[in-house]
């Protein structure tokens, strides 16, 4: 077992453990350690703690100092100087006619490094840039080209569900998702419905996931004929997965009648979903979202018209 705090460089950023050495940290507290990229300001995010060696990546990098009066006033330095290298940034991408997003600046801690964050369709040739930047900042200059989940993480923004994004907010990494986590839930396939600001599957669908999992063991699915306390036998036309409720349909008397019952009041033999109806549901996601797209074109080149 090894002593550690964990150190946090970014809102909802990946957490690095470091040595905390004899100084008294707690939570919230600024400090100031060395990375790979160079000296840097950091948050902590949790009281030391004793971790199993295992999840220790070696060597161990100690606490070089809790931040200062002085340290605050270079961080906060930093963040006005970004903007500026932001701007600077974005008029020499136009200048070389690049076809390129630039989404962030950042600047190390002790001003040896600016890292610009970046999303393009494909490969970017950017070696002129480079140069050109690093004529302006007289510094190193690293650009890094990012995917839109992480174009996400790094702008934040506002779900549907009215809260701050998950990965802009919390959510220290990113987590598989997938088609199945959104049928587990019964949610619609449309990928409007499904999709985050970033376009991709949300990552909410699978903070639920292991209760519906564990929920949905106990229901029969649509379409199975279960026999209820009451005698009646029937035909499942819907659940509800969190009331734990089944609606069968039932004979009585010669007509169909819909009863309603508790899960614990049915008998039937439940059906496991396969590997063919996950790959019948991807294969629906991706029609609809073939359309949505056909949608969009066509209602591109209307306006044009």
């Amino acid at each position: 077992m090894v002593k550690v705090i964990g150190v946090r460089f970014r809102t909802a950023g990946k957490v690095y453990y470091f040595d905390p050495l004899q100084f008294q940290v707690k939570r919230g507290d600024h400090v100031i350690v060395e990375t790979a990229r160079g000296v840097e300001y950091g948050t902590v995010v949790g009281d030391p703690r004793e971790v199993d060696d295992s999840k220790v990546v070696q060597p161990l990098k100690p606490v070089l100092r809790i931040a200062t009066e002085r340290d605050d006033e270079q961080e906060a330095g930093n963040k006005i100087r970004e903007k500026e290298a932001f701007r600077i940034c974005q008029e020499k991408i136009a200048k070389h006619g690049l076809e390129m997003n630039l989404i962030d600046a950042e600047y190390t801690f002790d001003n040896h490094k600016v890292l610009f964050h970046f999303t393009a369709d494909g490969r970017i040739d950017f070696r002129e840039l480079v140069k050109d930047l690093a004529g302006v900042f007289k510094t190193r200059i690293e650009l890094r080209q990012i995917g839109v989940r992480d174009e996400t993480k790094i702008l934040g923004g506002i779900g549907i569900c009215g809260r701050v994004l998950c990965c802009h907010s919390h959510l220290s990494e990113f987590i598989p998702v997938s088609i199945k986590m959104a049928k587990e839930q019964n949610l619609s396939l449309n990928p409007t419905k499904i999709s985050g600001v970033c376009g991709r599957l949300m990552c909410c669908l699978k903070h639920e996931e292991e209760t519906y999992e564990e929920l949905n063991r106990r229901l029969p699915n649509v379409g199975d004929f279960v026999t209820a306390d009451d005698g009646l036998k029937g035909e499942v036309s819907s659940v509800n997965v969190l009331r734990q409720l089944v609606k069968v349909i039932v004979d009585v008397n010669d007509e169909k009648e819909i009863h309603e019952y508790r899960v614990d009041q049915l008998k039937f033999k439940r059906k496991h979903r396969g590997k063919k109806s996950e790959a019948a549901d991807e294969k629906e996601l991706k029609e609809l979202e073939k359309l949505e797209r056909e949608e969009k074109r066509g209602g591109k080149s209307k306006l044009n018209d």
